[in-house]
C-alpha cells in the first residue's frame, strides 16, 4: 500500500525571516530547526533579500541560522532580478518594527 503526504505550505514572511535571523524565538527556532515533513517552508528570494538588508551591525545576527534556513526552505524566485528593487530605510524599519513587535503570534503568507 503507498501512502501519499500532501506537503502544506508556508511562506515565510520577511519580518518573520529577519526575527529568526537576529531574535531567539522559540516558535520560529523549532519550525525552522525542527523542519516538519508536513510543513514545506518557502522563502522567496526578495522576501530574503528584504530580511538581510534590514539586518543592523548591532543585531545578534547568527551566520549559521541563515544557513540552516536555506537548507531547509525552499527558495523561490520573485524577480528580484527585474527592476533593481532597491530596499528603502522606510521598509527597513517598517520590517524591523514587525520582526521585533513583542508578541508570540507568528503569520506565514
Amino acid at each position: 500500500m503507498k501512502v501519499e503526504i500532501n506537503e502544506q505550505k508556508s511562506y515565510l514572511k520577511p519580518e518573520i525571516i529577519l526575527r529568526y535571523l537576529i531574535t531567539e524565538n522559540d516558535e520560529i527556532n523549532t519550525l525552522i530547526m525542527c523542519k516538519s515533513s508536513e510543513v514545506g517552508l518557502v522563502v522567496t528570494d526578495y522576501d530574503l533579500y528584504e530580511a538581510l538588508g534590514s539586518v543592523k551591525p548591532y543585531d545578534n545576527f547568527k551566520l549559521n541560522k541563515l544557513t540552516k534556513l536555506l537548507e531547509v526552505a525552499e527558495l523561490i524566485s520573485k524577480g528580484l532580478d527585474k527592476k533593481n528593487k532597491v530596499l528603502k530605510e522606510e521598509r527597513v524599519e517598517e520590517l524591523r518594527a514587525l520582526a521585533l513587535k513583542n508578541n508570540n503570534n507568528i503569520k506565514t503568507k
